[in-house]
């Protein structure tokens, strides 16, 4: 089938959707790409949507495995989030990173596609992954640098201070939660000035805790996601190497990429 628009997903877990759990679809989650895509659909019958992301892959990696399979895909729109697992890991050379990212970028633009690119989160409630603040700001910085030579948009997470709101995160703290996900598919719609039905679901107002039952729950959240993810890295493994890309060829969004109800 012949596309008049092509667009490409690229990245890690965030882009490939997980915390917004749906059995009925690869990889078993949605996220917010399928919902950028479905929307874009709705006015736009000549859309194929193609995602590549797949967990935990590391900037290098996505450079490497996704940025020439987007090329031949012939992109007319990319999005771009990568270094996040690089950031997490206990030394890493941001200046190098970037200049493998600022490659990447390059090249996407000169498909002549339009390019999307993310800053990372301000991580400041935190008291984990509030420590990597300092990388981030300065990975952003370089973010928007590179945006500003290549002509890229930037949808800028950074400053989405409606994610200080917990609910908006999976129970790992880590990936967005269905509504989440959802916020940000309204975010990067805007972004390319597309009016959007969406709506975020109401969440529950989250429960009072005494300072007993938050060390609780902090000390069952360490054991259930922390120690494992830890565990993960000690062992140079990653929840993503069994896992091909979810949607590895363009294809028309619709009823089967779930149902059509976003809210």
């Amino acid at each position: 089938m012949e596309f008049s628009t092509r667009f490409v997903a690229l990245g890690d877990s965030f882009t490939e959707g997980v915390g917004d759990d749906d059995g009925t679809l690869p990889n078993a989650v949605r996220g917010w790409a399928d919902r950028v895509a479905q929307e874009l659909a709705r006015v736009d019958s000549g859309l194929g949507y193609a995602n590549l992301a797949i967990r935990g892959r590391k900037l290098g990696q996505i450079m490497a495995e996704q940025v020439e399979a987007a090329v031949a895909l012939a992109p007319t729109l990319v999005t771009l989030y990568a270094g996040a697992n690089d950031i997490l890991r206990p030394s890493v050379d941001i200046d190098a990173l970037m200049l493998k990212y600022d490659d990447g970028v390059g090249r996407l633009r000169a498909s002549g596609a339009t390019v999307v690119l993310f800053s990372g989160f301000d991580a400041k409630g935190s008291k984990v992954f509030g420590t990597m603040r300092g990388r981030t700001a300065i990975y952003n910085e370089l973010v928007r640098d590179i945006a500003d030579r290549h002509g890229a948009l930037i949808a800028d997470f950074w400053r989405f201070s409606e994610y200080y709101d917990w609910r908006m995160w999976a129970q790992d703290r880590i990936h967005l939660s269905t509504a989440g996900h959802i916020n940000m598919a309204k975010r990067v719609l805007a972004l390319l000035e597309h009016e959007s039905d969406l709506q975020v679901p109401d969440i529950e107002p989250a429960p009072e805790l005494s300072r007993r039952q938050a060390l609780r729950a902090n000390a069952r959240w360490v054991r259930q996601y922390v120690g494992p993810w830890v565990g993960r890295r000690l062992r140079g493994v990653s929840s993503g190497d069994s896992l091909n890309p979810r949607w590895p060829q363009l294809h028309a969004p619709g009823a089967t990429d779930g149902a059509t109800d976003w809210s």
